[in-house]
């Protein structure tokens, strides 16, 4: 499901792990409106308006019979204020381009009632009917997870009230989020799953008229609802290819609104995420798109106690981020690695980077530039290619396709990143090269990375680094020159950062066998100890013992300014989560970070305890978030 974006996110690995990867889309423009504004006529598998679903009205009284805060009520029994994980639209209400004339589907059976009446779906038997005898009966499609069959169960029930039939398929995850089945097929009428959000909204996949999955395009795309609106597919196109904030915001008000009027796609809710800690434990910080451990430096005990210990359900398999992106391990990077950027309530802040290398803070310029064929772009779709006639790019924030021969101009990004000085944990100053090391490393195709977009959108490769400029003067800073056409709107987060171990690799350092790390090749880094299990760090904490599947040590960076506010930190592999909390409610750990605890029946031990004022829980309305899509084409 990645987007082709050259920032990756760690929260899109997830989200790829929950709805599965699709292809990047190249597709060409998909069918028109389902509400009889132009829809074309069935010439292949779904372009068939669906026969229930095509009518607004049917789905706008789906969304009306349907109690949001039930469904929350039969999963997370242990949240009452139910709006804070109610959703309207595909943002998050806290989120930063969260907004527009979004409408409220109020649970309003009534209202949902008389919409279907006068769809000419009536009657008074259990369920309704249209003229022509056919019944208002759906198939809904979901995983068999026991927490779907849950929160969907009151669902059915509550649809049934309103006189629809829904026959429910619970099906395999391997099935449902396949490479040739279920979703990537659109197999389906109704079908639930889980997208993740993410500081950058992203969308275009999603919701582009020229993102719908259907056989002549070897179903590429994401918008597996067949849904075409114009307004909101340029605004989608404008949000995703500009750098201007203000502007995003308003497409993305745009997107937001047409979702909402269209319906569909009906928003849920967030799932639920807790953490616990002990009383003890001071400075903690929780936030829905941040792990806890970002703030580990400045956690203390109030008792003045030295050691903190953690629980955690899991332990990573390396510290190779490259090759683990664990939240695991993403949480003990930050902790005896470093940090990049911190990525708190959807958005960023500049960490290790002296600030964040935007436009307006003289860090970036965006020009316009002459491009002729033969020169190399950024296209539609986030890959470098070759102008050459028919080539679609970006102009005035619209897919345009170049006709060969015109003059053409398109936006040049030229990005300066600057870090704050550091000391690695061996009292060796960082230095620029250990950026260019990180360069070279991830952008090695021997390396185990998964993804290259970040070395695609400026030409690097890991033995040309090509683009980019290395200050000379001893400061930390180098400057990238991206090829025409990136607009991708995270360019002010330096490169790589996102993965906390990643921005930098200490260049210097003398390994086991008497290599210097800088001289090893890229295909053995993997299997070094001194990058695989101890890793030099520039963080707070740095890892001093791992005895796999019991425990993982890490002492306090001496070298670490400002310091550290205890001296060690001890993480306990706690696989059974009822077990993590009676441990913490004895005492014997200090905190539960949001996997270990997750939003079980454990949790509700652990608010009990915490009325009693025995611990302390917060309960986080997660970046996950459950929705039901409405199929409006048939094959």
């Amino acid at each position: 499901m990645k987007a082709k974006r050259f920032a990756a996110l760690a929260l899109l690995t997830v989200a790829a792990l929950i709805i599965g990867a699709c292809a990047a889309p190249t597709a060409p423009a998909g069918p028109m409106p389902a509400d009889g504004e132009g829809a074309m006529s069935g010439v292949e598998d779904y372009t068939t308006p669906h026969p229930i679903l095509s009518d607004i009205r049917v789905r706008h009284a789906l969304a009306h019979c349907i109690d949001r805060d039930a469904l929350i009520a039969s999963v997370y029994p242990y949240v009452e204020d139910k709006s804070e994980l109610r959703m309207d639209t595909f943002l998050p209400r806290t989120h930063w381009a969260y907004g527009g004339d979004v409408v409220d589907y109020a649970y309003d059976p009534e209202a949902g009632k008389a919409l279907l009446e006068e769809a000419g779906w009536v009657g008074d038997g259990p369920v309704r009917s249209n003229a022509a005898g056919e019944t208002l009966s759906l198939k809904f499609t979901t995983t068999s997870a026991q927490f779907r069959q849950t929160w969907s169960a009151v669902m059915i029930q509550n649809l049934a009230e309103c006189g629809v039939q829904i026959l429910p398929l619970y099906a395999p995850a391997s099935w449902w989020f396949g490479d040739t089945t279920g979703l990537a097929r659109r197999d389906y009428e109704l079908g639930a799953f889980a997208w993740v959000g993410q500081a950058d909204p992203a969308g275009r996949t999603l919701y582009a008229c020229n993102q719908i999955p259907l056989p002549s395009n070897n179903w590429e795309g994401q918008n597996g609802m067949g849904w075409c609106n114009e307004r909101a597919s340029q605004a989608i196109i404008l949000a995703t290819n500009t750098l201007d904030r203000d502007a995003r915001i308003a497409a993305y008000h745009a997107v937001q609104e047409e979702f909402s009027r269209d319906m569909v796609s009906l928003p849920l809710f967030q799932r639920a995420e807790a953490e616990a800690w002990g009383n003890n434990l001071q400075g903690l910080v929780s936030d829905p798109t941040e792990y806890g451990s970002a703030s580990a430096a400045n956690w203390t005990l109030s008792d003045g106690g030295d050691t903190i210990v953690i629980g955690f359900s899991q332990e990573p398999a390396s510290m190779f981020t490259l090759v683990e992106s664990a939240a695991v391990q993403a949480q003990i990077a930050q902790m005896a690695v470093g940090v990049g950027n911190t990525q708190y309530n959807y958005d960023y802040q500049a960490v290790l980077p002296k600030e964040l290398s935007t436009v307006e803070s003289g860090l970036a310029t965006n020009e316009m530039v002459d491009v002729a064929p033969g020169d190399t772009v950024y296209n539609v779709d986030g890959d470098p290619v070759v102008l050459e006639e028919g080539t679609v790019v970006i102009v005035d924030g619209e897919a345009t396709a170049y006709d060969g021969s015109s003059p053409l101009q398109l936006p040049q990004l030229t990005v300066t990143y600057e870090l704050n000085p550091y000391t690695w944990s061996d009292g060796t100053p960082g230095s620029i090269e250990d950026v260019r090391l990180a360069y070279s490393i991830n952008c090695d195709r021997t390396s185990g990375a998964t993804t290259f977009n970040t070395c695609n959108a400026f030409g690097t490769e890991a033995d040309t680094l090509g683009n980019i400029t290395w200050a000379e003067d001893g400061s930390l800073s180098w400057t990238i020159k991206y090829w025409p056409g990136v607009q991708d709107p995270t360019y002010h987060v330096m490169p790589f950062s996102i993965s906390p171990n990643a921005p930098v690799y200490p260049s210097h350092q003398v390994l086991s066998d008497g290599r210097r790390l800088a001289d090893v090749p890229a295909v053995e880094w993997a299997t070094l100890p001194e990058i695989a299990e101890k890793p030099l760090s520039f963080g707070p904490f740095v890892i001093t013992d791992w005895q796999r599947g019991q425990s993982i040590t890490m002492e306090a960076n001496p070298h670490y300014a400002p310091g550290a506010g205890v001296q060690r930190i001890i993480v306990l592999i706690i696989p059974d989560t009822n077990q993590a909390v009676a441990q913490l409610l004895s005492g014997e750990v200090d905190y539960l970070e949001k996997a270990t605890l997750g939003g079980g029946a454990e949790v509700q031990t652990v608010v009990d305890a915490a009325a009693e004022g025995r611990v302390n829980v917060e309960i986080i309305a997660s970046p996950t978030w459950e929705h039901i899509d409405m199929n409006l084409y048939t094959k």
